[in-house]
């Protein structure tokens, strides 16, 4: 082993492995393989005796070459380009020799912990071609000086493709925000090996290879500098054309810092604070679930062999996929994943290579998991993170160490740093609660945890780190608060609620059926959002009196081509039979941002979520729309289906739709109108709200949607989780604006948005003005009890408070105050 280069730790903290690195580009080993480091000390040194190649403008990172020419990037922090350099003093210069140990940079802890996501610093060796790691330090605090990571010299030939044919190059203006740091560069590279053609950038005299992270780094080119992106070779013009396109989309980066997270509501003495996901209280002990990747071999046993052993672990994957298809909405989506071809390709790629089916399987799940990432839309980490899910069940297979069945002792509350999809849909009745270090209230756990009506806090950040096995621990899904080593007086009074509301949710069962009317006589119509006939019935059984939001997206994605009238009219008949005469409102396919359709042509965005998508498409691709118009036309002759249009931000975009229904209907000979609705889910709908009401039969609230566009605030994005609050005081003068637009015409208005589920939105709804509220069917029966033991003239003038509130922070407290006030 005389031939292994050891680096050593450069800074003292948690020795981490890059799938730790809370940043999809580090962790997808984009820029190439190696370790990370928590750091508990604001210096960070030479790994090894070298040179300096470059430092960034930011001064947040470093590379350095050292022995046997190995290429290393240190990358201080996470979205620390963002930060001007501020928190950083750089200590050497580019070209300069330094021996192992020696300062590098230093930098402020306290000002980059209060500003970036993460201290994460990532140590990547960049021409991994060349080196491979034998091994590295994970999981256990470390030393600075201490060896970190043992690297193999390659004896690989330069496999880049040869520079012949004709040149193609384009001049464009550099519009990143922070010019070319790390992470663009290791996009810039990973585009550039997906042709066959030699790619060169150039700043003035300065030239980079566009596959070198180093290299791309050390052309220092800024926003607004002018660079030539040129290629030789066959696919020199596709290539120079999606890299100017890739830079012009750009990459998800922005100017903004992110915002220090910061609880909802004041926190009880001594508790840690997140973001609400799921509302409800928990009270028990903590229970760590800490899963590290699985070895596996890189070299295959022969290309048959690994054939085989993949296949026979897919169908074992099929076939529990298939039976959990029935109660777990995302076995279905995983199913149709397996069989994408994009990802069937690459990994046999792997394996006739040479390489293991679990190596092969490994690439392939985190290639398509990091091709969403470089769309440059954050709020695609969830449909990564399924990725990122068969990855770990299908390895689970290959090596005997399947955990698709978490199993805990009863009363456990389970701590996470994140939870895939599948890990929470496993999880049995023992676990009472979820508390996760990442994620957001909008992602894929946390519906399903809010699904189950399982209480979740997520976005903690750091301070999750406070939480010790065992801990005994009361858990707040509706305020975000996590109280640790409660007094037993404190365990006593928090038990007792848990039972009163054990108690409150069998009454509300037991009169589900029965209508839902205020105190002082007023009807609110409690429907439930569906997203397949499974849903449908669950939503019967749980007295819903009708469907608010039937997502008919589940029809539409992961599959090659959009299904025809007959597939869908059929669904749709099945689902209005099973809902049984009661009104089923089906939205129109809601598509693009961050829902993609592999046969939809998507051009790059700049920002998706602003781009071609909700109704936009319908309209764009008329053939798409009219199909399904046609679809829920045939099946309305049977049911009380009514239409709902996504994303409507005019006018005009109604009247359009409205034509499209006219003339389907004309093709069938419905003479009877169908009931035709808008989402408000953009402040412009919520404005004009009076004009469309003259041409809208109803409006519901989507307030996922309203709530970012109001709030500017990415509601996939972890970063910016604990801004996104539906009852920002912004948010409910839209709906409040919603409101009195729809009352001038006397339209009926619903909202089916997150905060109908919500227990402390409810009352203030009510007092905005909101007629029907369409919960998950597990929240109908409590959803009904809360509305009878309201007065809606209470209501209104506690909406009217919450409208004169500063901060959602206010509108929280006030909504505590009026629940705990509520009679029995």
């Amino acid at each position: 082993m005389a031939d292994l280069i050891t680096l050593a730790a450069p800074c003292a903290g948690l020795a981490l492995s890059l799938d730790a690195v809370p940043d999809g580009v580090f962790a997808g080993r984009m820029m190439g393989d190696g370790g990370a480091i928590d750091p508990i000390e604001g210096t960070l040194h030479a790994p090894c005796d070298g040179e300096v190649l470059s430092i960034h403008a930011g001064r947040h990172a470093v590379t350095m070459r050292g022995p046997a020419g190995v290429e290393l990037l240190m990358h201080i922090g996470i979205d620390t380009v963002s930060l001007g350099g501020a928190p950083f003093e750089v200590l050497v210069t580019p070209g300069q020799r330094v021996m192992a140990g020696e300062p590098l940079i230093r930098f402020d802890m306290d000002a980059i912990a209060l500003a970036a996501p993460s201290l994460v610093t990532p140590i990547v060796i960049v021409n991994g071609d060349r080196f491979a790691v034998a091994s590295r330090i994970a999981g256990r605090r470390i030393e600075r000086g201490e060896a970190f990571l043992d690297l193999r010299p390659l004896a690989i030939e330069d496999a880049a493709p040869v520079s012949t044919g004709t040149r193609f190059a384009r001049r464009i203006t550099l519009s990143l925000p922070h010019g070319i740091h790390a992470r663009p560069a290791a996009r810039i590279g990973e585009h550039a090996r997906r042709y066959d053609a030699v790619c060169t950038i150039a700043k003035g005299e300065l030239s980079a290879n566009a596959r070198s992270v180093v290299e791309l780094m050390g052309l220092a080119a800024h926003l607004d500098d002018e660079i030539e992106i040129a290629a030789t070779g066959p696919d020199a013009e596709r290539l120079v054309t999606a890299l100017c396109e890739l830079i012009h989309g750009g990459m998800g980066e922005t100017n903004e810092v992110a915002a220090v997270p910061a609880p909802h509501v004041p926190l009880p003495a001594g508790a840690i604070g997140g973001v609400p996901a799921s509302p409800g209280l928990a009270v028990g002990h903590a229970r760590w679930l800490r899963v590290s990747d699985r070895a596996v071999e890189q070299d295959g046993a022969g290309v048959e062999t690994e054939r085989a052993q993949l296949a026979s672990a897919l169908t074992a994957l099929r076939d529990r996929l298939s039976v959990e298809g029935g109660t777990n909405p995302v076995a279905t989506a995983h199913l149709e994943m397996l069989g994408d071809p994009a990802l069937t390709a690459a990994v046999d790629a792997e394996i006739a290579a040479g390489r293991s089916a679990g190596h092969g399987w490994r690439s392939g799940c985190r290639a398509m998991a990091d091709r969403l990432v470089l769309t440059g839309d954050r709020r695609l980490a969830e449909r990564a993170d399924d990725y990122l899910d068969l990855e770990r069940r299908v390895l689970g297979i290959l090596v005997g160490e399947d955990d698709a069945v978490l199993r805990f002792e009863p009363g456990t509350i389970l701590v996470a740093d994140d939870l895939l999809p599948s890990q929470v849909a496993a999880l049995g009745s023992e676990v009472v609660g979820l508390a996760v270090g990442g994620s957001g209230p909008t992602a894929h756990i946390a519906i399903l945890a809010a699904g189950r009506g399982l209480p979740a806090v997520v976005a903690i950040g750091e301070a999750i780190g406070e939480v010790a096995d065992g801990d005994a621990l009361i858990l707040n899904g509706t305020t975000g608060a996590i109280e640790r080593a409660p007094s037993p007086e404190r365990l006593a009074e928090a038990r007792a609620s848990v039972e009163a509301a054990a108690r409150a949710a069998t009454v509300a069962v037991a009169a589900a059926a029965d209508a839902a009317i205020t105190r002082d006589g007023h009807r609110i119509e409690v429907f439930a959002n569906l997203g397949s006939l499974a849903d449908a019935e669950a939503a019967v059984a749980a007295g819903a009196e009708g469907c608010g939001l039937l997502r008919t997206e589940f029809l539409f994605l992961d599959r090659a081509s959009p299904p025809d009238v007959e597939e869908q009219a059929a669904l749709y008949d099945r689902i209005g039979a099973a809902m049984a005469g009661r009104p089923v409102i089906v939205r129109l396919l809601d598509v693009g941002g961050d829902k993609p359709a592999p046969y939809l042509d998507f051009a790059a965005e700049e920002n998706p979520a602003l781009g071609l998508r909700g109704i936009r498409v319908g309209l764009t691709h008329r053939a798409l729309l009219e199909t399904q118009v046609a679809a829920i036309l045939r099946a309305a002759k049977h049911h009380d289906l009514r239409i709902m249009v996504p994303m409507i931000a005019s006018v005009e975009e109604l009247e359009a739709v409205r034509a499209v229904v006219a003339g389907e209907a004309a093709k069938i000979g419905r003479t009877r109108p169908i009931p035709l609705g808008i989402m408000v889910e953009t402040p412009a709908a919520a404005m004009i709200a009076a004009q469309l009401a003259r041409r809208a039969d109803f409006f519901s609230i989507g307030t996922n949607d309203l709530t970012q566009y109001a709030l500017a605030m990415d509601r996939g994005n972890p970063a910016v989780a604990s801004g996104i609050d539906g009852l920002h005081p912004a948010v409910l003068a839209l709906i409040a604006a919603t409101a009195r637009g729809a009352e001038r015409h006397a339209r009926m208005v619903g909202l089916c948005g997150g905060l109908a589920s919500d227990p402390l939105a409810v009352p203030l709804l009510v007092g905005l003005g909101v007629e029907e509220l369409s919960a998950t069917p597990n929240r109908v029966p409590e959803v009904k009890a809360l509305v009878r033991r309201l007065s809606r003239a209470d209501c209104r003038a506690l909406a009217e408070a919450a409208l004169a509130a500063a901060t959602a922070a206010e509108v929280r407290a006030l909504a505590l105050r009026f629940q705990q006030e509520l009679p029995a």
